[in-house]
């Protein structure tokens, strides 16, 4: 009998997209032939991944499993949006977010080298895809863990296509057990809002100073369609993220707002109640790099008064104790994936010749 090499396995394994026992389980009936391996692999299903290995796997859902003080986040791709919809899908992503739950997977590589139901999850993935009929792929996921003092959660959205958890510090246990359901809150509105980072402080210098010309474009852009209109011009702000808002500018735009008082001849007992008012205006005005981008400068959905930083300081006197967001993640299905297209015709003459 032939010897089954580590390397025989890997080529037949490359040629179908079989799992790793399979592929050998195979060999060993066909003798170490290649062929009659491939043959048997295709008769029990095992080797028609592998058709579908160069296509995009760009559908599937996004799952979100929550355990006590566990937070789980996954996305699973398919080819089709047909399949997504599938139960045996949909059960399937939700049996692989608790299976990376229940074993700490911190990435893909050891992800493939658990045991889900007494097989190796690459074998057991690999039945899956024999099993539903397409290529199938565990993209990415995130897990977040609380101690007593903190709590995370997770929203997905009802479409699937959508998932956000945070994670957030809180000052005591007791603070910690009120404020599950207002991050569960905050999460729905990420779903809603796409913020792309927790913070302004995450937004890179050079980054800002891009988004500054843009965005300062963008609006000259569209006054000039307001200005053919004959309505109201927006006002084109001097700086767009917090990050630009040093102690000179704010200092100099208090300043600012005093001498428009004076000219306007309000009396200076009064400007104390209105300067404050008006600076908030102005740090408004000039960060809509931050309210477009990141989560705690964006106005709170449920209510657009404030931003989420301002209502984190509400729940904390609410709640008890203070209330900071340490962890912030986003998941929208396929984003940076580019979709195949394909020819249906050309695919079944393919098929046919």
């Amino acid at each position: 009998m032939a010897e089954i090499t580590a390397k025989l396995v890997k080529e037949l394994r490359t040629a179908t997209g079989a799992g790793m026992m399979d592929c050998k389980k195979a060999l060993v009936s066909a003798e170490g032939d290649i062929e009659k391996a491939t043959s048997i692999l295709r008769e029990k299903g095992l080797g028609s991944s592998a058709k579908k290995a160069d296509r995009i796997a760009a559908e599937g859902l996004i799952q979100v499993v929550t355990n006590d003080k566990v937070t789980t986040m996954v996305e699973v791709n398919s080819e089709t949006d047909f399949v997504a919809k599938n139960e045996n899908f949909i059960n399937l992503t939700k049996d692989i977010a608790s299976h990376i739950q229940a074993n700490d997977a911190q990435d893909a590589e050891a992800l493939m080298s658990t045991t889900i139901d007494g097989t190796k999850f690459e074998e057991y993935l690999s039945s899956k895809v024999a099993t539903i009929g397409e290529k199938i792929v565990v993209r990415r996921f995130t897990t977040l863990n609380a101690n007593e003092n903190s709590v995370v959660n997770g929203y997905v959205h009802s479409t699937g296509r959508v998932g956000v958890v945070i994670e957030a510090n809180c000052e005591n246990a007791e603070v910690a057990s009120k404020s599950v359901e207002f991050v569960r809150q905050l999460c729905m509105h990420a779903a809603a809002m796409k913020p792309s980072f927790l913070s302004y402080t995450e937004l890179d210098a050079e980054f800002v100073e891009k988004e500054t010309i843009g965005m300062k474009a963008d609006i000259e852009k569209g006054n000039e369609e307001l200005r053919r209109l004959k309505k109201h011009e927006l006002k084109i702000p001097t700086y767009v993220s917090m990050s630009q808002l040093t102690d000179e500018v704010m200092a100099q735009a208090k300043t600012d707002i005093e001498d428009e008082l004076k000219a306007q001849g309000k009396p200076e007992k009064i400007w104390d109640r209105i300067v404050p008012g008006q600076l908030e205006r102005f740090v408004a005005d000039n960060t809509q790099l931050d309210q477009k981008m990141t989560l705690l400068s964006q106005f709170y959905v449920m209510d657009d008064k404030k931003t989420i930083e301002q209502v984190l300081a509400d729940k904390a006197v609410e709640f008890g104790g203070k209330i900071e967001l340490t962890q912030y993640v986003r998941y929208e299905l396929g984003e940076g994936l580019e979709k195949k297209v394909e020819d249906f015709a050309a695919e079944v003459a393919g098929q046919l010749g």
